[in-house]
């Protein structure tokens, strides 16, 4: 008891009479019960009494509320990236990974039904080439056979009897020609170039991501190969997974911890919160953090200037202090961002034990890798930090910034986080392409952008979870409006969404 009391006393807390009394008759280590509620009431630094230990405060400590005992809490880890990293070299190494990323695509065509008509490329151009030599040049009604049609009328050509086929691959090109679109993808066997020319085939053409896999049925005519319809592995229409009892998970990214920028008080307000007396607070079990704890260091050039701490340990260690006042009833999990110590390239694993700042040392606190795949009371979140949004912002037309959902959409019907190779995001060369989306989540977990943004796609609830860094003159310049401070809510009985803002008033 003498421990604890002058702990106490140390920190300037005062214990009540009372309070001290019935600390005197635990069973349980004193000095760290004393420890835990300073720490809890250290949050409520204008509360009255707020450095009087009280008996509710020990009673409210040690007898857990009937919401805690009452409310599910079960987690399960589908997929952790860190262990299963094995990075190849060179150019066999990314043969390797687009290989993988071939085979899981084909597997999700798979369960298609006109999969059983996908031909291999050397197949369709072998007897697209037969086909062509077997037929005479046909021409439109009137016109000389010694005049050669323009490229519309080729493209207009309907070639009765034409051979049609099914190819599956990897899209290699896209390009706008005259009045056509053409799409050139690869598989095992060979490269194959298409045109697709009906204004339906061209706008769906645009909204597909390079690098990713797509299965087209194709028509062999006087004009070349011409593209009837273009498939993406997508998602099915589905159900989601619920809860079984009314439990909550809060969905945040991006604190970037020792940036000037970082919005502190913001972030403390969020976690009194957490162990607040609200009725929603009381039932969150989950806490998910989807990358950029800390600002980093070396990220862009000039940083330094909008740091208030350069060393990424302390950083972390920060994050840290911050995260072991989340009430121990809530679990944590977190996976890194491109701003995070590690390596950069994706998959990312999980934080390195030495410079983590001491975040494995928090007993409720889950450290994955980017991307990740848990399971939390039935409920299946894809956790992925978000890079390769730059990405597909840039290549799809229609998309910005001020509507990331719109671009995960993208990600979910090709199945894969990151497809576009040799842009923005660095990939690395593994022997596995673990950023395939190979089982469908209930939820899509994503920030990087720094916007909250929240939509639905067939069954699948997407959250772009936003920030806790105000704006900076890097997004300044890209023309990016962040929405920061704010908590995304998911009641996991129903997947219904709650944004709760915590910006403070000025």
């Amino acid at each position: 008891m003498f421990s604890a009391l002058s702990y106490a006393t140390s920190k300037g807390f005062r214990i009540h009479p009372d309070a001290f009394a019935l600390l005197s008759g635990l069973d349980k280590d004193v000095l760290n019960v004393v420890k835990e509620i300073i720490l809890l009431k250290g949050r409520h630094e204008n509360a009255p009494d707020g450095s009087l230990i009280l008996v509710d405060d020990i009673k409210n400590f040690i007898q857990p509320r009937h919401d805690e005992v009452a409310v599910e809490q079960k987690s399960r880890i589908l997929l952790d990236p860190t262990p299963k990293i094995n990075t190849a070299e060179g150019a066999e190494g990314y043969a390797e990974l687009f290989r993988s990323r071939f085979e899981k695509s084909m597997r999700i065509f798979s369960q298609r039904p006109d999969s059983k008509r996908i031909t291999k490329i050397s197949s369709v151009k072998q007897r697209s080439s037969s086909a062509l030599e077997s037929k005479p040049q046909s021409r439109k009604k009137g016109q000389p056979a010694d005049q050669e049609g323009s490229r519309e009328d080729k493209y207009d050509n309907e070639n009765a009897g034409a051979a049609t086929f099914v190819v599956a691959g990897l899209l290699m090109s896209k390009r706008s020609k005259k009045a056509a679109v053409e799409l050139v993808i690869d598989d095992y066997s060979g490269t194959l170039s298409a045109l697709a020319v009906s204004e339906e085939v061209k706008n769906y053409a645009s909204t597909l991501a390079l690098d990713q896999a797509i299965m087209m049925e194709l028509e062999s005519t006087s004009a070349g190969l011409l593209v009837r319809k273009v498939v993406s592995p997508d998602i099915p229409d589905h159900i989601s997974n619920r809860s079984k009892s009314e439990t909550y998970a809060v969905l945040i990214s991006d604190l970037h911890v020792g940036s000037r920028h970082f919005m502190e008080a913001e972030f403390k307000s969020f976690l009194g919160w957490l162990s607040s007396e609200d009725e929603i607070a009381q039932r969150v079990r989950f806490l998910c953090i989807g990358g950029d704890l800390v600002d980093g260091t070396g990220i862009f050039p000039e940083q330094d200037k909008e740091l208030v701490e350069i060393d990424v340990s302390r950083q972390m260690a920060r994050v840290t202090q911050l995260l072991a006042t989340v009430p121990k009833h809530i679990k944590i999990f977190a996976i890194p961002g491109n701003h995070d110590p590690g390596r950069r390239a994706l998959p990312q694993p999980a934080f390195p034990v030495q410079g983590s700042g001491g975040l494995y040392s928090l007993d409720n606190c889950t450290v994955l890798g980017n991307p990740a795949f848990v399971e939390l009371n039935g409920v299946k979140i894809l956790m992925y930090h978000g890079q390769s949004l730059d990405d597909i912002i840039a290549a799809v037309p229609g998309l910005s910034y001020s509507n990331p959902a719109e671009a995960m959409k993208v990600l979910l019907r090709a199945r894969h986080l990151s497809p576009i190779y040799g842009g923005r995001t660095p990939i690395a060369p593994e022997q596995e392409d673990m950023m395939v989306i190979t089982e469908v989540p209930d939820i899509l977990h994503s920030g990087h952008v720094h916007v909250v943004d929240v939509a639905s796609y067939k069954g699948t609830l997407i959250v772009n979870s936003g920030a806790w860094q105000s704006q900076t003159k890097f997004q300044q310049t890209m023309g990016i409006t962040p929405t920061p401070g704010i908590a995304i809510l998911v009641n996991l009985s129903t997947l219904e969404p709650i944004g709760r803002d915590f910006k403070l008033t000025q």
